[in-house]
């Protein structure tokens, strides 16, 4: 096949951030009417190599070639001109506008006299040809199912003269039959000669509506295979394989009693049916994909969203948690995923920060501070967790992001706690800070603790944890001990494959 007859072709893309290579020479070909599947494990490069394609981000090396015209895409705008439109999961709509007005805001933006018959006319004929006639171009687009939103966003896109269509996890909010009526109108673009880049964790999905399938792992292209020659136990297998590092400290086990437990939960629409329980001295991992509800759980389960239905356990007594602080009362705490915006207060002291939560427990009933009681802890949990600062009144903004994060655990273990949830707990820290986080919570389940960890990184989940509950579509869908913890079980379990 020439080069001329792909749509799209991405030559040895290379992109790193702060030094951490994204991509390391991603290769990707997409012919013209074609849908093309990218598939990959989170983290692995497939929404970077996108944004490259349309211009979010600049790549560092490399090539593009649209229609076999090499070109260079500095920004989206760029790739809006050159006929590449993105559907990202969050949509770039205006809830108070009407359909037709959404659809050609871009036109509206940029004209100063608008024919608004004409322009809900032109509305009506894009949706009758695409197969959505029954929509109304005067609706308010806030008062339309999530379907018919992204339908919306799809036409949007058209407005322009696209060729390629990127969508990236179209699927996570559609019921059954709106993602048929989806496919169809992704079918429709396609025989109308659209090049069609469709990222998706659902396996299954992916085979019913792609010709071809690029596998990407930790930001290299492993394969593109014909979706017709290959199956969803090859693919999987595929995204599998990474071997142990020799950077998970070895620790000796000693597991004991059921400390906390949760039973059917359910919050919002993320969280839907969760149960799983922690022992005395375990690390369970929360695996599953990026919006599988395990942040979501862990949240409810702190208090800091309202549980609708379900039972909390704590030593086998039914326990009733709504606020974050009635949960640190119970002994159960939370170190959230966002360590800047929730874990610490990055203008204050690193003594501050650690004695935040337990201010009532160190100062008398009329409010003065026991000084000497607060340095205590402060040296205490400074020296425990090997936080490296200045001083105590050092600002925590001063401190590297491994040693901030210690700042966020120390204050969870200044107020006694003894359920520990950690959410991403090594994200946004280098190799050497993410091996002292490592031995902090070895450190921790030593001494009794139950720890509850999410991670994204499948291998910190099968280095670190004693046991693991595999998340999938806000539903607890799996439970591994240690011996079956494998990426090959995390994956299957987490994308609906059903093993052999």
């Amino acid at each position: 096949m020439t080069a001329e007859e792909y749509q799209v072709e991405m030559k040895n893309i290379c992109k790193s951030f702060s030094g951490v290579d994204a991509l390391k020479s991603v290769d990707l070909k997409v012919k013209a009417g074609e849908i093309h599947a990218v598939v990959g494990e989170n983290g692995a490069g497939k929404s970077t190599l996108m944004k490259i394609l349309s211009g979010a981000y600049s790549k560092d090396s490399g090539e593009i070639f649209l229609n076999g015209e090499k070109t260079d895409i500095r920004n989206p705008k760029d790739g809006r001109e050159q006929g590449i439109a993105v559907i990202y999961q969050e949509f770039a709509l205006v809830n108070d506008l009407s359909v037709a007005e959404n659809i050609f805001i871009k036109e509206i933006g940029e004209s100063r006299f608008i024919n608004w018959k004409e322009l809900r006319e032109k509305a009506g004929k894009l949706l009758n040809e695409l197969g959505f006639g029954m929509i109304d171009a005067d609706t308010i687009v806030s008062r339309l199912s999530v379907a018919y939103q992204q339908v919306v966003e799809i036409c949007k896109a058209l407005t322009g003269d696209i060729s390629v269509l990127v969508l990236d996890e179209p699927t996570a909010v559609l019921a059954s039959n709106e993602i048929e009526q989806l496919f169809e109108l992704l079918k429709g673009l396609r025989d109308n000669g659209v090049a069609i880049i469709y990222i998706s964790h659902r396996l299954e999905e992916v085979f019913d509506i792609s010709e071809r399938i690029t596998v990407m792992k930790d930001g290299e292209c492993v394969d593109t295979l014909k979706t017709s020659e290959t199956n969803e136990h090859e693919i999987a297998n595929m995204m599998v394989g990474r071997q142990l590092s020799a950077f998970f400290p070895e620790r000796e086990a000693n597991i004991g009693e059921k400390v906390l437990e949760v039973k059917n939960i359910r919050s919002g629409k993320a969280v839907k049916d969760v149960s799983f329980d922690v022992k005395e001295g375990e690390v369970l991992g929360l695996s599953g994909l990026v919006g599988s509800g395990r942040t979501e759980a862990l949240r409810t389960i702190f208090g800091a969203d309202k549980i609708e239905s379900g039972k909390i356990f704590l030593d086998s007594k039914e326990i009733n948690i709504k606020t974050p602080q009635k949960s640190i009362q119970y002994g159960v705490a939370m170190l959230p995923e966002d360590r800047k915006e929730q874990g610490v207060l990055l203008d204050l002291s690193v003594r501050e920060n650690i004695t935040l939560s337990i201010i009532n427990t160190i100062s008398n009933f009329l409010g003065w501070l026991n000084k000497q009681k607060e340095m205590e802890i402060v040296n205490n949990l400074i020296e425990k967790l090997r936080i490296k600062t200045a001083s105590v009144d050092a600002k925590v903004a001063s401190l590297s992001g491994g040693n901030q994060q210690k700042v966020a655990i120390s204050k969870l273990l200044a107020a006694d706690s003894r359920v520990l949830l950690l959410d991403e707990p090594t994200r946004g820290v280098d190799v050497g800070a993410k091996i002292e986080i490592y031995k902090i919570i070895n450190s921790l389940v030593k001494q009794g603790y139950a720890v509850i960890m999410v991670s994204s990184e499948m291998i910190e989940i099968i280095g670190m944890c004693d046991r693991a509950v595999v998340f999938r579509e806000g539903k607890t869908v799996g439970e591994l001990e240690k011996n079956k913890l494998t990426e090959e079980n995390l994956i299957r379990y987490a994308m609906g494959v059903q093993k052999q």
